[in-house]
């Protein structure tokens, strides 16, 4: 379906073309004095220029031409020359109706579908997810969900941190407290045990001494560092110890990212890319696109219209080793070959804005890519405490994802039984669902790019802007449509009728306006958008409910109409609230 305004653009048009000025002058927004009008058009005033007339006469014109169509109440010339548009309620009720017959609710999927990758996540293995975290697996679980609600192919990866330093830390520590294990024999050729030596909590606590130690003792460190390369190079043991350390840290990631209903349909990492670098790097010597520099290996990627030094890609270190630039840009090779993608997205912190554009650059400049291919940076901001800086434990230390979720889930559980509507077999997955509301919305209305300050009273409040909020009104809507079931009645039967007053015709605006919102907000990259949207429309529903005795209301017709208003009201929250990555209970 096109939008509301697109329907009226081109009414507008035929009325601009009428009165003899070129319809480009038709441009429709919604207004921005609602309290006048709902949409408006300020194209005579461009139009003056052109035809050297008054704003007024230009404006004057195409307002006669409009005054028996279909679509408007109300148009109105105001001075100096805007168009003040109001829209019949008919029109408006037919549009909602037709809605509602939609699968899709009026949005329409890509006419030319896209297969895209999403890099989002980006954990290391064998370290807890943290606060750190949190951002790029909500923002990019929100992109790829709307990606696909558009019909693009869109693959999410979580790129593991795999296969650095952190692997040799692990293995030589480990080395150090069981030198018995069968791993560190070289001259051991049976199978290695399926069972792996530790658990993850012993994991995620060998790591931080490793890491702590090879910063105060340089022999420790070069230990690493060549267990790092024999590991890389293929030897036996120390592989067979790093697919232990894989298992066991996938199991707990996919265990925590399944709490912030994330999921990912790759779980690869650097390691994966690591084959390709050889050929990648002849590649990049062969062609020229490569040379040495103080013996580096950097290929050259700064622009002529740089306003700030770029400096060049390193490919490789002097002592040959290879950096997160070469394992981005094997992994890209990697993406071509398997999926062709049209469109790859990284959902990374915006301090690293800098690599991206080096590793951009150099892989278009190097034709890895396609000359059609995108690759797309969305940086994030920071999450910071109340205190503005970024979110820590009381302690002082990095809050672990874990225990950020136990927290919000305690104070939502607390809110739930104080207000007593859930029983208690019931209440603690409620919390959960309106905890995950909480953590998302109170992430997501944030503009990505921007740094925002975590507060879980406010996140966690029935009240104002909050995920919990929007689940307390879709709640509420799901109560109105049951007790209208109970009363023997289907929802689903009837038709939405036209507004009877302003607040019933306000909530029909804002569910028109549905389909104008999530195509801009995915090619933006901007889940706040449809935040912002869900608000809105929340309020508009919530001031109508207040006004309106639904259930209460005599006339059958009419107490059907609202109905119907209030089914697509739902959808319309639930399909947004979905696309957001949570939910809404039964009750709340």
């Amino acid at each position: 379906m096109k939008t509301i305004a697109e329907y009226i653009e081109e009414v507008i048009k035929e009325a601009f073309k009428a009165s003899e000025y070129d319809e480009k002058f038709a441009k429709v927004t919604i207004s921005n004095r609602p309290d006048l009008c709902e949409y408006q058009c300020n194209g005579a005033m461009a139009a003056a220029k052109t035809y050297r007339k008054a704003p007024i006469m230009i404006a004057n014109s195409v307002v006669e031409k409009l005054q028996d169509s279909p679509v408007f109440e109300s148009v109105e010339a105001v001075n100096p020359g805007f168009i003040n548009l109001k829209v019949k309620k008919e029109f408006l009720a037919d549009y909602l109706n037709r809605m509602l017959a939609d699968p899709k609710l009026s949005v329409e999927e890509a006419k030319n579908p896209k297969t895209i990758v999403i890099d989002y996540g980006g954990p290391n293995v064998a370290k807890p997810l943290h606060v750190g975290h949190l951002r790029s697996a909500i923002i990019g679980e929100s992109i790829k969900r709307m990606g696909r609600f558009l019909g693009h192919k869109v693959i999410g990866d979580v790129h593991l941190g795999d296969w650095g330093l952190q692997m040799g830390l692990i293995i030589t520590e480990l080395s150090k407290r069981k030198p018995e294990l069968v791993y560190f024999d070289e001259a051991y050729e049976g199978e290695y045990p399926e069972e792996a030596p530790f658990t993850v909590s012993e994991l995620e606590e060998i790591y931080p001494t490793a890491s702590g130690k090879s910063k105060e003792d340089e022999a420790y460190k070069n230990e690493a560092l060549e267990a790092t390369l024999q590991l890389q190079q293929g030897r036996r043991g120390y592989r067979a110890l790093w697919k232990h350390i894989m298992e066991v840290s996938v199991t707990d990631l996919k265990k925590n990212y399944a709490k912030l209903n994330v999921d990912f349909d790759l779980w690869m990492g650097e390691s994966d890319a690591d084959a390709y670098i050889p050929d990648m790097v002849n590649y990049l010597k062969e062609n020229g696109y490569a040379y040495l520099d103080q013996g580096a290996l950097v290929v050259d990627v700064k622009e002529e219209t740089d306003t700030k030094e770029i400096p060049p890609c390193m490919i490789l270190k002097s002592d040959g080793a290879s950096l997160y630039n070469t394992t981005d840009l094997a992994t890209i090779v990697q993406r071509m070959e398997d999926f062709k993608p049209d469109e790859i997205i990284y959902v990374v912190d915006k301090r690293q804005e800098l690599h991206f554009v080096q590793v951009f650059r150099c892989a278009q400049k190097a034709k890895m890519v396609e000359d059609d291919t995108k690759l797309t940076f969305v940086g994030f901001g920071t999450m910071n405490g109340k205190d503005g800086k970024p979110f820590k434990t009381r302690e002082g230390g990095v809050m672990r994802l874990e225990r950020l979720i136990g927290e919000i889930n305690e104070e939502m559980f607390r809110k739930i039984v104080e207000n007593r509507s859930v029983k208690d077999e019931n209440a603690e997955k409620t919390a959960q669902m309106v905890g995950l509301s909480a953590i998302k919305y109170g992430d997501l209305s944030n503009q990505a790019s921007k740094d925002y300050i975590f507060d879980i009273e406010r996140f966690t409040s029935f009240e104002g802007n909050t995920g919990p909020y929007i689940l307390y009104t879709i709640v509420r809507i799901k109560s109105i449509l049951s007790r209208y079931a109970e009363e023997g009645k289907n929802p689903e039967d009837g038709m939405i009728q036209c507004a009877v007053n302003a607040s019933e015709k306000n909530l029909m605006l804002e569910l028109s306006r549905f389909n104008s919102i999530i195509e801009p907000a995915f090619e933006e990259k901007a889940p706040h958008r449809i935040c912002a949207y869900i608000y809105d429309l929340a309020n508009a529903f919530n001031s109508f409910y207040h006004e309106t005795r639904i259930l209460g209301e005599e006339d059958e017709m009419k107490k059907r109409s609202w109905i119907r208003l209030l089914t697509l009201t739902k959808k319309v929250l639930e399909t947004c609230i979905d696309l957001l990555g949570f939910s809404a209970p039964e009750r709340m």
